[in-house]
């Protein structure tokens, strides 16, 4: 158990962040909190080990000898029973036996031969006789595999206890320096308007995932949720991986196969909230709305219209800890994304609330701190138990000491989703022409997060994805991509422009944004839909649940083409690392010209986001003195591009002064009228070879085009 952060550790938390001096007094508070629970927690239950192992007991359990142990927590009842199809569905032949604590348990011996007195795959039900005089039929919160009833949308529980188990093959990959996510959705994850299987995610989409340079995988809607369209954040049964896609063995062989491939995968986590389902969630579970949940109106969301855990009650904790345990120990994640953090955060969970980054705005009265609490130690629990796990929160409001150790006063995450970002992009492509971007307003949003507080940077993830909104490559090119996407037939203006701002605005977020990146599946080729699940409103259809893959296979499509670039970016940064590198030094800015300089990892990055004029003869600061090279330009012909740059020309640096830094590359060429030029008609002009190169680069900056330069020598 770890001893409350001590002085040295808290004043080096404050020399990070001396804002926080002022607020000293809640972190010692809640850190107290944090240890006492702990305290409690060993000294009640044996150890934190075996408090968050509740799962071996609760719900149903095989026995050594072939019986079988059940036990819930039920406190609102008065009785219970479990029935199912290995006694008939009679209600008087297993009563439970009541315990202290609301706690309630049942021991059915094996049969005479032996077997399991339940069957594996037989249907069952918890019957509850309430205080209200109510008979409820339901399904065990502890559940680990739930269908759907044939005659009905509610899921049914199923005992999941199969003679052979799957046995895994291999180990936990080792964490990755450099964090790359694929974001992805096991359902949407094919061409075919259906549900798609854990199977076709493992023959099919694994290996792609692979080719992309992604290093980790983020698995959505997992956790068992009876709703389609909530894209799983409607959780009815914490512990069911979803039926709809296959068995549990069948997403354990997904994880599995993704480890042999050397992929990280993470599952998102939904502790934020439940769903208010009764006949197949948590909801009313033993007839009164305390059990699990506040109660009243502190226990409902008002806009998700879902429920809302009480972390401060014993039995909830141990729910909820032993649910994260279950997906580590059962399924052998690596990692999770726990999702609405804001929401468990304040009690005003963020609803009509504009954070400001104003420090009153993250202490006080407003702060949830039963829900923290809960956060902390679930981070100590998950990083003490797996060293090398990855914890991931949404959190949009930027609360200070999130993302930093518990041991020194934090919450514990070790990333936070970079939620700004992609919102500010959808707002300059929905408000502003392109002769009106802010690049200094671009930048300010790229490195805006807390020093020393890791983010998880994205241009688009799920969210923008969804019907309602539109994915960057659909606000850019909507309105021809079904006609003028053939490489056969001359790039169009939107086309070409669509796809050249496409691939720097996610390059510039991959560089600059954060210490890990994030793709939502389909968005690394321009998928030219939104994403929209099957509901009364769109009439049950798949239509827009699905990934058009078959787009991207199309080599005469130029969706191949931003697929191509999204992989040289990812293997790029595996060579280099900037993801796990010190944050980029911006040397420039320049709102009339808009060009963005930056340095990372050694490398030297240029954005010329003008629309319309290329530059002949730039001149950009440069720390390190030496030979360099053009290792990624966004122009290039393989990914969409015209080609107007070479990258077999070594360029040499000029010990003179630009933007603060000690040395200088000027981009230099023959004089001609860029400005003259259209995007849809370059010429291929080779300027590196005209000249040589024994002092400045003699490369031309074009316009809409992100390049990279490496030192030479760095290069292998």
């Amino acid at each position: 158990m770890a001893a409350l952060p001590t002085e040295a550790q808290l004043d080096g938390l404050l020399r990070l962040d001396p804002h926080l001096e002022q607020q000293s007094g809640d972190l010692r508070r809640r850190y107290t909190k944090f240890m006492s629970l702990a305290k409690n927690i060993k000294e009640n239950e044996g150890s934190l080990d075996q408090f968050s192992r509740a799962y071996e007991s609760f719900g149903i359990n095989r026995q050594p000898d072939g019986g079988v142990y059940c036990k819930e927590w039920a406190p609102g009842a008065e009785s219970l029973s479990l029935v199912g199809e290995f006694n008939g569905w009679n209600t008087s032949s297993h009563h439970y036996k009541k315990l202290q604590h609301g706690k309630w348990e049942l021991h059915i011996p094996r049969r005479a031969d032996g077997s399991s007195p339940v069957p594996h795959g037989s249907k069952l039900k918890v019957v509850i006789d309430s205080k209200a005089g109510e008979r409820l039929y339901r399904n065990s919160p502890w559940a680990r595999y739930v269908t759907q009833e044939v005659n009905g949308p509610t899921y049914g529980w199923v005992h999941w206890d199969p003679p052979q188990r799957y046995v895994r093959k291999h180990p936990h990959p080792p964490r990755p320096k450099s964090v790359r996510i694929y974001e992805a959705h096991v359902g949407i994850a094919s061409p075919e308007g259906k549900i798609a299987s854990y199977k076709n995610f493992t023959h099919n989409m694994l290996v792609r995932i692979k080719d992309l340079g992604y290093n980790c995988i983020q698995l959505m809607a997992i956790m068992e949720h009876a709703y389609y369209a909530s894209f799983g954040y409607q959780v009815t049964s914490f512990f069911a991986a979803s039926s709809r896609y296959g068995t549990p063995d069948e997403l354990k062989e997904l994880i599995d196969t993704a480890h042999s491939m050397g992929l990280v995968v993470l599952l998102d986590v939904v502790h934020s909230h439940a769903s208010k389902n009764t006949e197949d969630g948590l909801n009313l579970f033993d007839g009164t709305d305390s059990c699990f949940f506040h109660s009243g109106t502190r226990g409902t969301h008002s806009q998700w219209d879902s429920r809302l855990f009480n972390y401060s009650n014993w039995e909830v904790l141990r729910f909820l800890l032993s649910n994260l345990r279950w997906w580590v120990e059962e399924y052998y994640f690596d990692g999770f994304r726990f999702d609405g953090v804001t929401s468990m955060l304040y009690h005003h969970h963020g609803i009509d609330v504009g954070f400001s980054g104003d420090y009153s705005e993250y202490f006080g009265l407003q702060v949830d701190e039963d829900s923290l609490v809960y956060l902390i130690l679930s981070n100590y629990m998950l990083h003490t138990f797996y060293p090398d796990f990855i914890t991931i929160a949404e959190d949009v409001s930027g609360m200070p000491t999130l993302c930093r150790p518990v041991v020194e006063g934090g919450a514990g995450f070790d990333f936070r989703l970079a939620m700004a970002i992609p919102d500010k992009w959808i707002q300059i492509l929905k408000e502003l022409k392109d002769e009106d971007w802010n690049m200094g307003n671009i930048i300010y949003t790229l490195t805006n997060r807390r020093y020393g507080e890791k983010c998880i940077a994205y241009a688009e993830s799920h969210d923008q994805a969804l019907v309602g909104d539109k994915t960057l490559a659909f606000w850019l090119m909507d309105a021809e991509m079904y006609t003028n996407m053939s490489v056969v037939t001359p790039l169009t203006v939107v086309v070409d422009r669509g796809i050249q701002i496409h691939k720097m605005i996610r390059l510039i977020t991959h560089a600059l944004g954060g210490e890990g990146y994030l793709n939502f599946i389909g968005n690394e080729f321009g998928h030219p839909e939104w994403l929209d699940f099957p509901r009364v409103g769109n009439q049950q259809s798949y239509h827009f649940a699905r990934r058009q893959f078959n787009l991207l296979d199309n080599n005469l499509l130029r969706y191949s083409q931003l697929n191509t670039f999204d992989s040289a970016m990812n293997r790029l940064e595996e060579k280099y690392g900037w993801l796990a590198a010190p944050p980029a030094y911006v040397s420039e800015k320049h709102e009339g010209n808009k060009v963005i300089v930056f340095e990372r990892a050694n490398l030297l990055f240029v954005f010329n986001f003008n629309h319309e004029k290329s530059f002949p003869d730039y001149r950009v600061g440069i720390d390190q003195p030496g030979k360099y090279r053009i290792v990624l330009d966004t122009d290039a012909e393989a990914y969409g591009g015209h080609g107007r740059l070479t990258h077999n020309t070594d360029y040499f640096t000029d010990p003179q002064n630009q933007n603060n830094r000690p040395n200088s590359i000027q981009f230099d060429s023959v004089d001609i009228d860029f400005s003259q030029r259209r995007a849809h008609a370059f010429e291929l002009v080779n300027y590196g070879s005209l000249h040589s190169c024994k002092q400045y680069l003699k490369v031309y900056i074009p316009s809409r085009t992100a390049i990279i330069l490496a030192r030479a020598d760095s290069e292998n």
